[in-house]
């Protein structure tokens, strides 16, 4: 929701964060897959120090970089939709990678899964629809997209440093919720759109 509704004020500070990636020559694929290296290896991290708060700065960081990736395409004109998928596959990777290190370092294996799965479930009811008619992108102003989780997962961490880890297994179950939620929200929005398209399928079909 953040990203479609702040889309034309976000973009310009991503572009010129990524004037660096840019002069480097660094292409978006290359931007993407160091992004879910970073998130790998801070993950990892976090398994030694055990620090929720150094992780979720670190997390942060790390999921920045991660999102540079668009605005170096726009800048290199190098936007493809080869791209567009590798960045979208290497997104959902993230999300295991961190929420797996939660259920590992945290044992919150039920909490992780329902999480992970209300995520997945939000990308695919989009993703679904696309297969069945042309969509657009950007009309989806869900409440917990990428971006809200992202957010969601660093603040979180964040304030698990300051007020003890068990704060962690709450703050999953409400994202777990949230998730869902959103996954409902975007089912119920595709089925209108589908059933509207099968009207104007039959008024064609059937003048």
């Amino acid at each position: 929701m953040i990203d479609g509704l702040m889309k034309s004020t976000i973009d310009p500070l991503w572009e010129a964060m990524a004037t660096p990636l840019v002069k480097a020559r660094l292409t978006p694929n290359q931007v993407t897959f160091i992004g879910l290296v970073l998130i790998i290896l801070v993950s990892l991290a976090y398994l030694w120090h055990q620090s929720a708060a150094l992780y979720g700065l670190t997390l942060a960081l790390a999921f920045v970089f991660d999102a540079l990736d668009g605005a170096v395409a726009r800048r290199r004109n190098m936007s493809t939709k080869a791209g567009g998928y590798f960045d979208a596959m290497v997104d959902r990777y993230q999300e295991l990678v961190v929420l797996a290190t939660l259920a590992h370092l945290h044992d919150v294996w039920p909490l992780a899964l329902a999480c992970f799965s209300g995520s997945v479930i939000t990308s695919y009811a989009k993703a679904r629809t696309a297969i069945e008619m042309p969509i657009s992108n950007t009309d989806w102003p869900d409440v917990f997209e990428r971006m809200e989780r992202i957010i969601y997962l660093c603040v979180l961490m964040l304030a698990a440093g300051l007020l003890g880890t068990g704060l962690i297994a709450w703050g999953l179950a409400l994202f777990a919720v949230l998730t869902h939620a959103t996954a409902l929200q975007r089912a119920r929005r595709a089925t209108q759109m589908l059933r509207a398209q099968d009207a104007a399928d039959e008024e064609i079909t059937d003048p």
